[in-house]
């Protein structure tokens, strides 16, 4: 099939050699599975008498660029094994010199489909079992705001309290940038999600089993956030408006204070997109900026100790907010085998937040404490990437090799005032961090006669030093001892091979990464809690398999294993409080080791003229999970303190089915459905916290079963108007020392298309019946808790967009 379509391509770039710069664009996408189509044969012809003008194949992303001369009338013909094809005329007048014909949705023909051989399917067929492609163009509901809102409609995503992303309820997953790691996203860990404005983005890709040219990292899998990039010759590009109003509900009335929550919070985001193409450079930049006021946190903590205390608390995280990202490069082809690829990301973020936090003695209902804080920090990162492609005689032969730099900052000051019966003081603190980190990769692949051979290797190292100055006023509440710097560093030395045999009735992968880890944490020598830094070197292998049986050109079924590893990042380690609650104190632990997971997975497709169906059965068995275990800190005679530290905690495992479903029910009306069950089980522990001072816990084992249910309506209405209704439901479930109860939202979207296409207006409203907090009951040593966040979830947003 690709020899075919490599010798189309040549035919038709002889005939139309020297044309002009009218160009006709589009993306051919299959019908059934809203997924791009590879191969696929395009041709131009004359709208008076059939005759062919010109043609082309469809990339890996399915686009194409049609080049001619003459105006007039024509015909755009898209053809496809398997599939009917699809005309479509176009008029090519005297005012404008490009068009685009947007998506071009081929339907499966249910006549040929036994018929069709298994190689023209396999784009289609197997890319819904290695990999899950979502266009946000079809997320109209979650539209206009950021790439976490984007991703909360996709199956087996769900998003915890910290704004952390979970794929099949582990949050251990990576996030990548255009495939590759980022400071913007977190190497490893991921981060900063919610701030992220989807408006440049132009699909999510996921993928539950990684093979191993991908680094080891992430036990549920790999998030790729893809960025629009255009493909046509000359000068085009983007424009967009979004302004968002948010919380305009609440929940649950707030405590009494000065300040209270922010409430019907603005939001701004303006985009844009610009793009220059020539036969030997493509120049691209793009800028996106955020500017709101949000409630990223509105925490109410109801404590019950066993002594009789009982007490009540709520965190109003106030957020005036700042967000700029510009990402911009150039591709220049030195010749035809030979090209440099050089981008650059700035990504700066400010925002100052602040709180007025009253402490409520439930037994007497009066308030015994107020403690109010402020936060001014500015975080971002600079990242340089330079990338070399040698493409060898032979199609699919090349070798890519990229350095890449990114250095981080982020510098956060807290300003602390507490009021009490007991205590009246005045404390801040200032952290600063920066993050440098270099890799550099080279990937080689070779096509074989029945499949393909990659290896490559990595090389990356990582350091963040950061220092920490306190200001202690009188009766200061924050620790003392923790001295005033740390040092962090990860050094990770990676070779892989990946082997591919395809043929008629079955597929198989097998790949083995070899890594080699080197980290140390250096802590100032004046800690008192921390008798010696740490430092440990790891050598670990991580096998992929993937055998995929091609039962006929409408079912396959695949069978899947890997070795995945999640280390702490320097935030899980990181020695220094955070006084937002001084009765919930999050810290780090230095101490803290990786956990590694075996996954088994059986996934199944079978697609139909009007549908599709994916079911897949996956295993996980994990070893030294890491977590947060609530425990009580008595060393202050006046107030009980939880603490909330990292620890590795033995093992654990989940038994899980994910379920897809997509339906045409009429030519207007698509249904789109996911449901993800899964039995999540953790092991019975007791180990030892040694921050503030050494003390034991324990874990009891527990085991719970739950699910998540995700239903999508989309309706086409004349007038090229489109309206998405979207439902989540998250069921109850356990977590380490407690359970969350479920959580549940509707969202909904309209989007009309305007300006002959070149533009669209999108409203859109998320959780309809403000119903998304997240609930948790907690069983610890001594107490328990009911911990209710009833953060910003409720937005409307208007959006715009403008292309040329």
């Amino acid at each position: 099939m690709k020899n075919l379509a490599f010798l189309f391509s040549l035919i038709c770039s002889i005939s139309s050699y020297g044309q002009g710069a009218i160009t006709i664009s589009g993306k051919v996408m299959d019908q059934n599975t809203r997924l791009p189509m590879p191969f696929v044969t395009v041709t131009l012809m004359s709208g008076v008498d059939s005759l062919l003008i010109t043609g082309s194949i469809t990339d890996e992303e399915g686009q194409f660029i049609l080049h001619l001369t003459s105006r007039g009338d024509f015909i755009v013909n898209c053809s496809y094994l398997g599939y009917a094809a699809l005309t479509m005329p176009v008029l090519v007048g005297q005012k404008n010199d490009r068009y685009d014909l947007g998506k071009m949705m081929l339907e499966a023909n249910s006549a040929q489909l036994e018929e069709v051989t298994v190689s023209a399917q396999r784009a289609v067929v197997e890319s819904g079992l290695d990999k899950k492609s979502f266009d946000l163009q079809d997320q109209i509901a979650q539209s206009g705001g950021s790439v976490l809102d984007a991703m909360k409609a996709l199956p087996g995503i769900t998003v915890d309290q910290e704004g952390k992303v979970l794929l099949r309820g582990s949050d251990q997953v990576a996030i990548l940038l255009d495939g590759q790691q980022s400071g913007m996203t977190g190497f490893g860990s991921q981060q900063g999600l919610d701030n992220i404005p989807a408006a440049n983005i132009e699909r999510i890709e996921i993928i539950n089993n990684p093979s191993a040219k991908y680094d080891a990292n992430g036990m549920a899998g790999i998030i790729d956030i893809i960025y629009r990039k255009d493909k046509e010759e000359g000068f085009n590009g983007e424009l967009g408006m979004a302004f968002g109003l948010g919380e305009l509900t609440t929940r649950r009335a707030d405590l009494p204070t000065e300040l209270g929550r922010y409430d019907r919070n603005p939001k701004y985001i303006p985009s844009a997109s610009f793009n220059y193409r020539t036969p030997k450079t493509t120049t691209f930049l793009q800028a996106e900026v955020l500017q709101q006021r949000k409630l990223p946190n509105n925490e109410f903590t109801t404590r019950n100790y066993r002594e009789g205390r009982r007490t009540l608390s709520a965190v109003p995280e106030n957020r005036t907010q700042t967000h700029y990202i510009v990402k911009g490069g150039v591709d220049y082809h030195l010749n035809e085998r030979n090209s440099l690829h050089f981008s650059s990301i700035w990504d700066y973020e400010s925002h100052i937040d602040t709180a007025q936090i009253p402490y409520i003695d439930l037994n007497t209902n009066e308030r015994y404490r107020y403690w109010h804080w402020k936060e001014d920090e500015v975080t971002g990162y600079l990242n340089f990437r330079l990338h070399y492609r040698h493409a060898f005689q032979q199609p699919g032969h090349e070798l890519n090799v990229a350095a890449q730099y990114v250095r981080g900052w982020e510098d956060e000051a807290y300003f602390l005032n507490d009021s009490s019966a007991v205590r009246q003081s005045t404390d801040a603190t200032h952290l600063i961090a920066e993050e440098n980190t270099t890799s550099i990769t080279a990937d080689y692949v070779k096509p074989l006669r029945s499949g393909r051979l990659e290896v490559g290797s990595k090389l990356q190292f990582r350091t963040i030093p950061v220092t920490y100055e306190v200001t202690r006023g009188d009766q200061s509440v924050i620790y003392r001892g923790l001295g005033d710097w740390s040092d962090w560093g990860e050094n990770i030395y990676a070779l892989y091979q990946n082997y591919i045999l395809e043929t008629r009735s079955f597929e198989l992968e097998g790949g083995l990464r070899t890594e080699h880890t080197e980290v140390f944490y250096n802590i100032d020598p004046s800690n008192q809690y921390y008798p010696e830094n740490d430092a440990y070197d790891y050598f670990r292998v991580y096998p992929n398999i993937r055998l995929t049986f091609k039962l006929n050109p409408a079912n396959n079924l695949s069978l899947f294993f890997n070795n995945r590893v999640d280390r702490p990042g320097e935030p899980n380690l990181r020695i220094f409080p955070k006084f937002d609650d001084p009765e919930l104190l999050k810290v780090g632990n230095p101490y803290v080791r990786p956990q590694f997971t075996q996954t088994f997975e059986a996934a199944y497709k079978r697609i139909w003229q009007t549908g599709s169906a994916f079911f897949a059965a996956y295993y996980r068995q994990i070893d030294d999970p890491f977590l947060r275990i609530f425990d009580i800190d008595d060393s202050d005679p006046n107030y009980n303190i939880i603490n909330k530290i990292y620890q590795n905690v033995g093992g654990g495992s989940n038994l899980g089915f994910e379920f897809l479903f997509s339906q045409n029910i009429r030519d207007f009306w698509r249904v789109s459905a996911s449901l993800n069950w899964y039995d999540n089980r953790i092991e019975s522990f007791e180990g030892n916290l040694i921050f503030p001072f050494e003390r034991s816990f324990r874990i009891a084992e527990s085991s719970d079963r739950t699910w998540d249910l995700k239903i999508s309506n989309q309706i086409d209405l004349p007038g090229n108007l489109r309206i998405q209704l979207t439902g989540v439901y998250l069921a109850p479930k356990n977590i380490p020392q407690g359970r969350q109860l479920s959580r549940s939202s509707i969202d909904m979207g309209i989007q009309k298309r305007i300006w002959q296409q070149k533009g669209e207006i999108t409203l859109s409203v998320t959780d309809l019946l403000n119903d998304y907090g997240i609930r948790q009951e907690i069983a610890g040593s001594d107490f328990t808790a009911l911990y209710e966040n009833y953060y910003e979830t409720q937005v409307v947003r208007l959006g715009m967009k403008y292309k040329w």
